[in-house]
This record gives structure tokens, sequence and C-alpha cells, in this order.
């Protein structure tokens, strides 16, 4: 079973002048309580959208901690969780083939989409294996157009974006003074990171503010001062991307274990 996620330590903490509302912060005493929490918040979200809308929209994220996640859901949710109303993205992607060992959907696949009985045509992947990274972005964007069935100058709200935090504090692909963090008007670009020599592929901010959650999960001592920064100092967002994820109408909600939160004021 799912340990219920009641049972974690829970605090509000003010989102301090560059935001204008609340965010949820939750830690956790140990990751396997993160994993088990967070995959309590992704049911809850995918029983709740499939009642509201008829289907639960996600976007995946790569990293460690996903991947544990993403093990959990696949062996304790299995039952449970509505598979064939869900409907699989990325929130970012390496410029690297499906089957690279890098590959955020290689690491999806692996850990949860190929134990999981959901239909071929649910999964949405990047499109990697074009050479030409600006292509393979203007493909994505197309893809979430004809999916989500957009209009000019809209943009497609997701049920769930799992967001990680890098020790730079980036999320998703967006990184530190990169030319991404200004765009407004696509929803996927190729942003060049000068200190990868490396498009990454990823949804802009005005994607991932649009969601109705936004769930980040962070863990381990070396975000611990990434985090407070982010989350209670001034220091200038350009250069903590993170600090940019504000959805306008949605949730956004931290998990985190005690390590990641251990130089927080007021940790709960």
């Amino acid at each position: 079973m799912l340990r219920d996620a009641r049972l974690c330590a829970a605090a509000r903490v003010e989102r301090r002048g560059f935001l204008s509302s609340s965010a949820e912060i939750r830690t956790l005493t140990t990751p396997q309580e993160l994993f088990e929490a967070a995959a309590e918040e992704v049911v809850r979200a995918a029983k709740e959208a499939v009642a509201q809308r008829g289907r639960f929209t996600i976007a995946l994220s790569g990293g460690s901690t996903p991947k544990s996640l993403f093990n959990l859901l696949a062996t304790n949710a299995r039952t449970v969780f509505p598979w064939d109303r869900t409907f699989f993205f990325w929130g970012d992607e390496r410029h690297v083939p499906p089957t690279d060992p890098d590959s955020n959907y290689r690491m999806a696949e692996e850990a949860m989409l190929s134990k999981i009985p959901v239909n071929a045509g649910n999964v949405f992947r990047v499109p990697t294996e074009n050479p030409d990274a600006a292509a393979a972005a203007e493909a994505y964007e197309q893809t979430l157009r004809k999916f989500f069935q957009l209009e000019p100058g809209q943009v497609p709200v997701f049920d769930l974006i799992l967001l990680g935090m890098g020790p730079d504090g980036h999320t998703a692909s967006l990184f530190p003074n990169t030319a991404g963090l200004q765009e407004r008007s696509r929803l996927v670009i190729a942003n060049w990171v000068d200190k990868l020599k490396a498009s990454r592929l990823t949804l802009t901010l005005p994607v991932l503010n649009a969601a109705r959650c936004v769930l980040f999960l962070v863990s381990g001592t070396d975000k611990a001062g990434v985090l407070r920064t982010v989350l209670q100092e001034d220091a200038p967002a350009e250069q903590y991307p993170s600090k940019l994820v504000k959805p306008s109408n949605g949730r956004l909600v931290w998990l985190v274990d005690r390590a990641a939160a251990s130089e927080l004021a007021n940790k709960g």
C-alpha cells in the first residue's frame, strides 16, 4: 500500500516577492516517504481529473527521484490508477534518441510505461531522434496543439506537471540565464545550454504556469542551499529558474525530504 500522504509533516511557506500566493511545502523524513507522498498526489490528481474531465494529462520529468516514483506507481498503483484514461507527455527531454541511456523517455518506459496497461496511443514522447533540435521542438509543439485542440494564442492546461530542481536551481530544461526563460509565445523550445554545449527540449514557462497542479520533487543535501534560495530568498529569478514557476490558477506543491529541507526556516 502507498503510505498515506497525510503522514507527511506539512507546512505552508510564504512565496516571497516574485510569487503572489502560497506554495505548499511538505517535508518528508526519508526519500522513500517522499516517493510515497508523490505517488499519493499523482493518484489523487488522476482520479480527480478523470472524474471531472474524463481524462488525466501529465507531463513527466527525468532524473533519479521521478524514476523511484515511477517504479512505485507501476508496482503499487497498478490496479487503482486510471491508466486507460491517462495521457503521458514530457516536460523536457535530452536531445538524444529515445533508446539512449540519457533519454527521459527511455527511463520512464523502463521504470513504468512498460509495466502498466497503457495504450501506445496515450504516450506522447518528444521526437528527439530528429537531428534538428528546433524542428523536434516545433513538432512536439504541434503535437500539443493538436491533442489539446488549441486555438492560436492558447496554452495547454495539464492536470499535473512533475518537476525536479537541479543544484543550480534549474527546472525542466530552463537553466539559469538561458534564452528560454524569456520565451512567452512558444509552447516547446530547443533551449541552448552553454555549460552543457547542447540544446535541451523543454516546455516553456507559460505552459508550466498554466497547469492545474505543479509538483516539485526535491531530495538530497546537495539541493538544500538552492532550495532555501528558491523558496525563501530574494535572489534574481533568472539565476534560479525554479523561482519562475508560479501557476496562475493551480496548486504549487513542493515535496522535499529532510536532507533537502535542512536549510529551510520553518521546516515543519
